[in-house]
């Protein structure tokens, strides 16, 4: 259903300052994205460049590898070793969690 513009102002000014906290978070999160994204590409162009020719194999398992463990790191010490509260930052099932602890001997 489509709402006229009157409508649409009348929410957009009962509840501007909600979406502007919101906004700016999205605005962070973004820039941290962008931040991350960043990050990546020239780790990637530093790897392609350093194969001097060689062909690449198995890149994505090895970015994520490179990446995962750390992330994981991180979030752990952000919640101090609570992996139920680090699964759901990471958006994971807490036996996934643990299974990938495993794998990166965390645990």
């Amino acid at each position: 259903m489509r709402q006229n513009g009157w409508c649409m102002t009348c929410m957009a000014r009962d509840h501007w300052p909600e979406q502007q906290e919101q906004q700016s978070m999205k605005t962070q999160t973004i820039q941290d994205n962008d931040h991350i994204s960043q990050s990546v590409r020239q780790a990637m162009e530093r790897y392609f460049q350093d194969l001097d020719g060689e062909a690449p194999c198995a890149i994505y398992n090895m970015v994520l590898a490179c990446v995962e463990r750390p992330l994981i790191e991180v979030v752990l010490i952000h919640t101090e070793g609570n992996q139920t509260k680090a699964a759901e930052l990471l958006g994971l099932n807490r036996n996934t969690l643990r299974k990938k602890m495993k794998s990166y001997d965390l645990i």
